[in-house]
């Protein structure tokens, strides 16, 4: 059974068969390791500059020359083989992808 206290609002709280203790919620203040991975204006133009002096791993123009070709299920293999997985694989596609697009815009 039950019980909540006279108080108004709040949730009841507590362990099943002693519920009853109106509490309420709380907002913590977020944890800066929720900001993990997440992309600045810094690490972009870091990795821009990177990519323009680099260039590309030799795995990468694999992966654009059969996308060239219009062969994105083999690219998508080839990369999974590469880069260990299925996501990362899909990722670095979208990419190569989005790299071949602004290869065309800019020939235009």
């Amino acid at each position: 059974m039950t019980k909540f206290a006279s108080t108004k609002g709040g949730i009841a709280i507590g362990l099943k068969g002693k519920r009853g203790h109106v509490v309420t919620k709380r907002t913590p203040r977020s944890k800066p390791s929720r900001t993990k991975g997440k992309l600045t204006k810094r690490t972009k133009l870091i990795r821009e500059v990177v990519r323009e002096v680099a260039g590309f791993a030799p795995y990468e123009k694999r992966m654009l020359e059969l996308l060239r070709n219009e062969l994105d299920k083999r690219a998508l293999r080839f990369g999974k083989k590469r880069l260990g997985s299925h996501q990362r694989a899909k990722k670095k596609r979208e990419e190569m992808s989005n790299v071949i697009r602004a290869q065309r815009q800019v020939k235009k």
